[in-house]
């Protein structure tokens, strides 16, 4: 009886191993701590296989780089494969709707495929580290799902305006009499997200349906995200009273600390755990901490954690030293400051080799000591490293040298070194800090545009990010000129500069507006950059162009339901860089490609402008010298026959095939004519030559606004509420 009751619990809990922050891949080129991240991980497979859980659930930053080598993904598949890949059966169900779970071409959980034994499925979400990028708003993460390895979920499109919308569907999971709603949400900037929180309906939580046997209250509801949760700084973080009541369990990633245990919200009902990294990617105080990770054991509305500690993670001994305590140092004797620092150091490794006594294989400890020298001089920390050389495995920074500010004595709390130090943000400063320390006012870009350009362009090795930026802005201010004035009233070149000058400012009348109106609405910085991450939906026809001053550039523009945003700029610079070649025998010079041809900057806008005008000064410079050649050539009797032929001959050759171009006709035909009756013809073919150049832009013109209206016409796709037995949610 006892066995029987122990196998009904058994098919009616759902087990689940969590863990966050793998971050493989780091460190992978020092040769004493490149294979830290992918130990630490393999252990981690290994205890999901060892307690027989149903799945192992990973909450973000599961590897280290946006793009990582070729080594870390090769190291990854093989650890996937080796423990994922079995003929061991999966006990439990997804019941929802799978191609709203899984945003990629198969659309369903991986155990599902006919073509793979999968015994161990992985469900995951991004973190920051490897979030999704590109033209294809692709990461690391697609790829281990597309070998059908890892169910990526949380990946969100964020559409709507201002802030932005999200809506998030659980996978609904089944196992007996348990049901499990996981949601899961990817990262998204922090200031963008608490904005997001904060706006109604911006975020959107849709629930399970109540049915005939399983009634709403029977779901136990998981949520997983990857975010700020320190309250340094509020519009940097994501308050836990941002999340609705309903859910049951919060499992925090990006956190490195490791606070395993749960730990309830008060007035909110759920509980949030923080499993903290697998591996120490900073030598502070809350990194030093032993590593674990959690077995979650759900049976109907209740569950059991469980903390299982991690043995392959390298040892860590942290210390604070403040030189001003120590009454036996001589503030102007080094010698004496380098003594007990060195004893210091000794004293932490003998510490390590006593804790690490019996495991089976000893790894070199990492050493951090945080010295406050105030009063006293600094040293070489990589000097001091030196003799610890085989002892340690980071002797270049043991030390780590630091001031108490006046500023912070006088302060009443005292502020923890997980909120101080921070290492994404260490050693970093934005450009509109540095425009506001310059007191410089940008004219044509946006300062949080280049902000978050050079983010990507440094962090992300992104090599678009800038000309994106660029070309982006270019496209809101042309699509204004189009919209508010009529191209053909704009005559001059000092017109054209005004009217842009006017847009400028408006745009930034408009964004003072909108910051004015608390936060309602998000600048264009946050609008293009996480507009990079929408999935490309509906692709049209393109139209490639040329230009004459860049003969290495081609670009596609693509015509998808949101034309003015980020994401397009991305698709036509990657098109430029990609499929470009091989192809540029087509659509090259003047004539190529004409009907589709567009005017897509300022420049070239000005620049067809200033040719019309050239070439109507050229039209009425020929009629009035007309009038004079025909009373010359009277007199130029027979002589003026072959040089009338030859003329002839010049100006057919002068004519281009596809777009006239009266300049090159006039240069061509100028050093033939000989006499004063010799321009008469050259002169009256640039005169109808002239006429063909202005019925080209007024056919050009109407070209462009029909497709423009065209453009507009066009529906936006809608975003699919059918879900299932699923119904929209609010907070309770």
């Amino acid at each position: 009886m006892t066995e029987d009751s122990s196998r009904e619990d058994f098919s009616n809990t759902l087990r689940i191993l969590v863990a966050t922050d793998c971050h493989l891949g780091y460190m992978e080129k020092d040769e004493i701590r490149r294979l830290d991240s992918f130990q630490a991980f393999e252990e981690i497979c290994s205890i999901a296989e060892q307690k027989q859980v149903d799945y192992l659930l990973l909450g973000g930053d599961l590897f280290h780089e946006n793009k990582p080598s070729r080594t870390t993904l090769v190291r990854a598949i093989e650890i996937l494969r080796r423990y994922c890949l079995n003929d061991r059966p999966v006990q439990f169900q997804v019941v929802s709707d799978q191609t709203v779970n899984f945003l990629n071409t198969f659309g369903h959980v991986n155990y599902e495929d006919p073509h793979y034994n999968v015994g161990l499925p992985v469900f995951s979400i991004h973190g920051n580290h490897d979030d999704p990028l590109g033209v294809d708003n692709l990461s690391a993460m697609d790829i281990l799902a597309a070998c059908n390895l890892v169910n990526y979920f949380g990946k969100m499109a964020l559409g709507g305006s201002g802030v932005g919308q999200i809506t998030l569907y659980p996978i609904l999971i089944r196992k007996g009499s348990t049901s499990v709603a996981l949601y899961g949400l990817g990262n998204i900037r922090d200031e963008r997200l608490n904005r997001m929180f904060q706006t109604p309906h911006a975020v959107q939580w849709m629930r399970p349906e109540a049915r005939e046997g399983c009634s709403l209250s029977d779901w136990f509801n998981i949520f997983v995200l990857h975010q700020n949760r320190i309250k340094s700084n509020p519009k940097n973080a994501i308050n836990e009273h941002f999340l609705p009541r309903f859910l049951d369990f919060v499992i925090w990633g990006h956190e490195h600390e490791c606070l395993i245990d749960p730990q309830e919200v008060p007035g909110m009902g759920f509980h949030v755990t923080q499993p903290g990294s697998s591996v120490a990617t900073s030598l502070i105080e809350g990194e030093a901490k032993a590593k674990h990770v959690l077995l979650l054991e759900i049976k109907g509305s209740q569950y059991r954690p469980t903390r299982i500690p991690l043995k392959s993670v390298r040892p860590f001994e942290y210390a604070e030293v403040v030189l001003k305590e120590q009454t036996d140092i001589d503030p102007n004797d080094q010698n004496a400051v380098l003594e007990h620092l060195d004893k210091v150091v000794r004293n932490l490794i003998e510490s390590s080799r006593r804790k690490s006594a019996g495991q089976a294989e000893t790894k070199l400890p990492l050493v951090r000591i945080k010295v406050d020298y105030t009063g006293f001089m600094t040293i070489n920390p990589q000097r001091f490293g030196q003799k610890f050389v085989g002892k340690v495995a980071n002797p270049q920074d043991i030390l780590i040298f630091s001031k108490a500010a006046k500023k912070r004595q006088s302060l009443e709390g005292k502020i923890e070194d997980s909120e101080r130090l921070r290492p994404e943000e260490l050693n970093q400063q934005n450009i509109e800090a540095l425009v506001a320390e310059s007191n410089l006012k940008m004219d044509v870009l946006p300062v949080n545009d280049l902000d978050v350009a050079l983010h990507d362009f440094v962090n992300k090795d992104d090599k678009m990010a800038f000309y994106s930026c660029v070309q982006y802005n270019l496209e809101e201010i042309r699509n204004k000129l189009t919209k508010e004035a009529d191209p053909l009233q704009l005559k001059e070149e000092e017109d054209l500069i005004l009217k842009v000058g006017h847009c400028m400012q408006q745009r930034e009348n408009e964004r003072s507006l909108r910051a004015k109106e608390g936060g309602q609405s998000a600048s264009s910085s946050q609008m293009w950059q996480d507009s990079r991450g929408k999935r490309a939906v509906g692709v049209g026809s393109s139209h490639t162009f040329s230009d004459d001053e860049d003969g290495d550039q081609m670009a596609s523009s693509l015509n998808a339901s949101n034309t003015n945003n980020y994401s397009k700029q991305k698709r036509d610079s990657s098109v430029a860089s990609r499929g470009g070649t091989g192809k540029r025998g087509r659509g090259r010079g003047r004539g190529g490609g004409s009907s589709g041809l567009k005017q897509t900057t300022l420049e070239a806008t000005m620049r067809s402008r200033h040719s019309q005008r050239s070439a109507s000064i050229a039209a009425s410079t020929a009629a009035r010298s007309i009038a004079v050649d025909e009373e010359d050539s009277v007199d130029s009797g027979s002589s003026g026959e072959p040089r009338k032929e030859e003329l002839d001959k010049a100006v057919d050759s002068s004519e281009p095939e596809n777009i006239p171009q009266p300049s090159k006709g006039r240069k061509r035909a100028a050093p033939r004519g000989r006499g004063r009756g010799s321009s008469l013809t050259p002169k009256r073919g640039r005169k109808s030559d002239n006429s063909v150049i202005q019925k080209m832009f007024m056919n050009d013109d109407d070209d462009d606004e029909d497709e423009s209206s065209n453009r507009l016409k066009k529906t936006q796709p809608q975003v699919t509420r059918n879900y299932g037995a699923l119904r929209r949610g609010g907070r309770n």
